[in-house]
């Protein structure tokens, strides 16, 4: 690496840290050694997007998806009440399906990680989330959604609902 590459290599992560963090810099004039300041090197760049988040395709993964559509949306919830009613209804399978409750018996049986019946998914689906009640972050999605209408929160949830 030339002395000027070593000279700009700082300066150059803090222009990729501002860019990222959204700062707006959008000029950032770096030095070159032996250089006069007339014939200073200058960049002009406009900031970079905020890198997309991406979440695991498991558990975790579909819980943390789903906190952040949630916390968008305004229903309330945290990562462990989402857990302990998974762990409950399902144990974290998302194509569950119950054959033998009431609700299977009246045709409508409880499906995916929470355990939704379809007329609850479809009443309390969430914008932006697929109308497919076997989608992880669908259904933890809706049923959070029918949780903090009934009970105030899935946090508040510690039995079939």
């Amino acid at each position: 690496m030339s002395a000027a590459a070593q000279h700009r290599a700082p300066f150059a992560r803090l222009a990729r840290k501002l860019a990222v963090a959204g700062t707006g810099a959008a000029v950032l004039a770096l030095p070159l050694i032996g250089a006069t300041s007339a014939s200073a090197a200058t960049t002009t760049s406009a900031p970079a997007a905020a890198p997309a988040v991406t979440y695991a395709n498991n558990l975790d993964g579909w819980i943390r998806e789903s906190l952040a559509i949630m916390a968008e949306k305004g229903i309330p919830g945290t990562y462990n009440g989402i857990y302990r009613n998974v762990m409950r209804e399902s144990s974290g399978n998302p194509v569950a399906i119950n054959l033998w409750d009431s609700n299977a018996a009246a045709g409508i049986p409880s499906k995916g990680l929470l355990q939704v019946i379809d007329p609850t998914f479809a009443s309390y689906h969430v914008a932006g989330t697929s109308w497919n009640i076997y989608d992880p972050v669908a259904n933890i999605t809706a049923a959070c959604n029918y949780a903090a209408h009934r009970y105030g929160s899935i946090d508040n949830v510690f039995g079939a609902y």
